[in-house]
């Protein structure tokens, strides 16, 4: 059976990883399961201060600091700077510029202003339309004048001294002389110029020797200065790459990149694999061993807390409790209430009493009418059927009707 297991990259696993494995991961077993067991403490610790005391505490200071921070602020901020402004441009502002600019604004604008202008508007258009209607008769009887005086004094003689003086001599003078000089005698000779004395002088006496220098003379020399050059920089690149390079790639090469390579591959990965998955593994088995250390507390406070104090609120204070409320509180709450009803029944007999005697003083004192204070209509007592008497010991209604008396 083979000894090498295939790793998720691809390497096989050497007898070093399996031999180093399972100590490793007794070791960070015993290492991890304590850290585990402090963490699962301290997390379940800052869930219960969480939920138990730092929400509570966070709501009771937000609620503070809006009930006794932002309320009063915000209060005092509106009646600093919200409220005086906003009652000097409701009751102040406003109603000057309503009833004191608008107004009348819109008064003298109705009653003044628009008959005004009405009126300026009816002169100004009557007498514009006037002037208008005078200036254009008298604009076309000018026009007409002025047109043909400014023709006969500033065009007709310069027009008639370009077209018969200027045009025919500049045409016949000198256009047509100088046309016939420069086709028949200057364009000749440049012709005959350039091509029988440059064009052969350039070509026979310049051109061809250049020429023949460049292609007999300084390309050969140029083809073998660069092949000397050549040849001696690669010797030169040759000689320094063997003194100078070779020997220090194939050091680091051959004494530190193989070596390392192989201590990397073979040592360090392998173990820093095991040592990684030895402690996620252990991470898994210590939290296994942690919940069920928590389960065995948790088994063991109910049993030796839980129950007997469910068993005592259940069977003692709960009975206890009913008894209190039924036998102590409930009659001690009728009879408070009672009372209070029977201290304001007595408060109100008190008041009528004293509000009467002091009317009964005025009235002795002053004279005059004695005036009653407005209550509860009297009711006057219902009458037997097919009788128009009423039952016995009651005062007679009167027989007018409600709606006749009202």
């Amino acid at each position: 059976m083979s000894m090498e297991k295939a790793q998720p990259g691809g390497e096989p696993e050497g007898c070093l990883t399996a031999f180093i494995r399972i100590p490793v991961r007794i070791v960070v077993l015993v290492v991890v399961v304590p850290v585990r067991l402090v963490w699962d403490v301290l997390v379940v610790c800052g869930r219960a201060v969480e939920l138990r005391v730092l929400r509570p505490v966070g709501r009771a200071l937000g609620w503070m600091f809006r009930t006794l921070v932002a309320k009063p602020v915000v209060w005092l901020g509106k009646a600093l700077f919200v409220w005086p402004w906003v009652a000097l441009w409701r009751y102040v502002l406003v109603p000057v510029a309503r009833y004191g600019l608008v107004l009348s604004a819109g008064w003298l604008y109705r009653s003044v202003l628009t008959p005004v202008g009405h009126g300026l508007a009816w002169f100004f258009t009557t007498v514009g339309r006037g002037l208008a209607w005078f200036f254009a008769r008298l604009g076309e009887g000018l026009g007409v004048v002025g047109r043909w005086v400014g023709k006969a004094l500033f065009v007709w003689p310069w027009v008639a001294l370009w077209r018969y003086v200027l045009v025919p001599v500049a045409r016949y003078g000198i256009g047509v002389p100088a046309v016939w000089v420069y086709r028949w005698i200057l364009a000749p000779l440049a012709t005959a110029l350039w091509r029988y004395l440059v064009v052969p002088v350039a070509r026979y006496g310049i051109g061809m020797p250049a020429v023949w220098l460049y292609r007999a003379v300084l390309t050969p020399l140029g083809h073998g200065l660069t092949w000397l050059f050549t040849g001696l920089g690669h010797a030169l690149v040759w000689l320094g790459k063997a003194l100078f390079v070779r020997p220090w790639v194939a050091l680091w090469r051959y004494g530190i990149v193989l070596p390392l390579g192989w201590l990397w591959r073979r040592v360090l990965a392998p173990l820093g694999r095991e040592i990684v998955d030895a402690f996620r593994v252990c991470w898994r088995i210590a939290g296994f061993i942690s919940r069920a250390v928590g389960r065995a507390l948790k088994w063991v406070v109910r049993n030796l807390f839980g129950r007997p104090v469910t068993w005592i609120y259940r069977a003692v204070c709960t009975p206890v409790g009913h008894w209190v409320r039924d036998q102590v509180w409930a009659p001690a709450r009728r009879a408070a209430v009672e009372a209070g009803r029977a201290a304001r029944g007595a408060l109100r007999s008190a008041r009528a009493t004293v509000r009467q005697a002091r009317r009964d003083a005025w009235h002795a004192l002053v004279g005059g009418a004695r005036v009653t204070e407005p209550g509860e209509p009297v009711v006057a007592p219902a009458r037997t059927l097919g009788s128009t008497t009423t039952a016995s010991g009651a005062a007679p209604a009167p027989e007018i009707s409600l709606r006749k008396q009202g």
